[in-house]
């Protein structure tokens, strides 16, 4: 196998949701850099692939990385993944890629499941744009804050939660958003319990309080954009929008800068027009 570092997805939940190439460069690398190594020895093990595993997690010290450095400065070959899913996201994968970029070596992607992505295509929210924020923090000032600052986010936002958190967060979510926010809530995504609901974000939380097994597994949690957020555009795009005006009608400039942006040329026309775009 090419001497690289492949940053492999691995599945969600479904074992079955893993590619051949994933398996393929399980199987032929030197070494396999995992984030919980039990973890990952189960996955291992299912497809009876039996390469040596090294842990790199956030509390891994620098001679861990340096090992898998020497590993590619040798001629071998390294997989890093993560617990479940696609690395770097929500870990700390990227400082082992910058690493290994900075020192020469070959950085490959071998793409698969994303619980972000999965958890957005089943969501029934607008996915054209959208912001992955990651966990908020745990602290309740901090978390509330982060909240305060996502209130007029024109993207759907999604989020990670841990389930002895999601009735708190999804508390001072309505308290700060609204309890008519429209929101979605994806849980334990390709297994067995499997459960997306979409509603405001008040419906989802009396659902959650009502049913204590909504609180428990992997969780995935999406947040409608704000109602008005199709009324605010960036400055600098607004006074683009406003001299392709001065050259051309208001219609024709708001169609070219929807096509190049992505946004809807009916908002576009109405910051034009002064029109609610509603």
């Amino acid at each position: 196998m090419e001497s690289a570092l492949y940053v492999v997805a691995t599945p969600i939940g479904n074992l079955a949701d893993i590619s051949s190439r994933a398996l393929e460069v399980l199987s032929g690398v030197s070494l396999i850099a995992a984030e919980d190594t039990r973890h990952t020895a189960q996955l291992l093990a299912h497809h009876n692939i039996r390469q040596p595993l090294q842990a790199y997690h956030d509390h891994s010290g620098p001679g861990a990385q340096r090992r898998l450095l020497d590993c590619l400065a040798d001629g071998g070959s390294v997989a890093l993944v993560s617990d479940a899913g696609t690395p770097l996201v929500a870990d700390p994968g990227y400082r082992l890629v910058r690493a290994a970029q900075e020192a020469g070596h070959r950085v490959l992607a071998v793409p698969g499941p994303s619980a972000m992505l999965a958890a957005l295509s089943v969501s029934g929210l607008p996915s054209d744009r959208f912001a992955f924020e990651g966990f908020l923090p745990a602290r309740d000032e901090a978390r509330r804050r982060r909240i305060a600052e996502l209130a007029r986010s024109p993207y759907t936002v999604i989020l990670f939660e841990a389930p002895h958190r999601v009735l708190q967060t999804l508390e001072d979510l309505v308290a700060i958003l609204g309890a008519g926010r429209e929101a979605a809530l994806a849980r334990e995504l390709t297994k067995r319990f499997e459960t997306v609901r979409r509603g405001t974000l008040g419906e989802l939380r009396a659902w959650v309080a009502a049913d204590p097994n909504q609180q428990r597994g992997e969780l995935v949690l999406l947040i409608g954009r704000a109602p008005d957020a199709a009324q605010a555009l960036d400055p600098s795009l607004e006074t683009l929008l406003h001299a392709m005006a001065e050259h051309m009608p208001p219609r024709r400039a708001a169609a070219l800068l929807a096509d190049y942006t992505g946004l809807r040329r009916n908002q576009l026309y109405a910051c034009l027009v002064g029109r609610d775009p509603r």
